[in-house]
């Protein structure tokens, strides 16, 4: 299996992290690592040991980060450089995790890497309510309360 890490600046990861377990449950090999500015000195020292931890235990590990260039994952390109195993991935949304979480059992390293980039992008939209309303697909607002 691939362990996932979840890292971003603030309380990004943690919020992400309770969006995903309201949607998917709790997780196997699923870390969270947040960049607050406050433990700003140990944060490259707590990434480090969360995914030397995560790899130990899995095949590899994926390292979702929220922004390019961001220092989650600049902090995560440059371990990556030393664990084998480890890919970065940036630009991270709910439907991209939730996505990868359902596949992880069934799919290489390189293939979730595809796989999220494609689901990120794909979960990226801009609706009205009145393109919502005039289209003949499925309806979206349903009966239910929804996820």
């Amino acid at each position: 299996m691939v362990g996932f890490i979840l890292t971003g600046h603030g309380q990004f990861a943690p919020g992400l992290a309770s969006a995903i377990a309201m949607v998917a449950g709790d997780q196997p090999a699923f870390t969270v690592v947040p960049f607050e500015g406050d433990q700003a000195a140990s944060y490259g020292e707590d990434l480090r040991a969360a995914i030397t931890a995560m790899r130990e235990e899995c095949d590899g590990v994926l390292v979702f980060t929220d922004l390019l260039g961001g220092t989650p994952f600049n902090q995560s390109m440059m371990i990556a450089q030393d664990v084998d195993n480890v890919e970065v991935l940036t630009g991270t949304n709910l439907p991209m995790v939730i996505e990868l979480l359902f596949l992880r059992g069934n799919a290489t390293l390189a293939e979730l890497g595809e796989q999220a980039v494609t689901v990120g992008q794909t979960g990226v939209t801009a609706q009205t309510v009145a393109s919502v309303a005039s289209s003949e697909e499925e309806d979206i607002f349903g009966d239910e309360d929804g996820i």
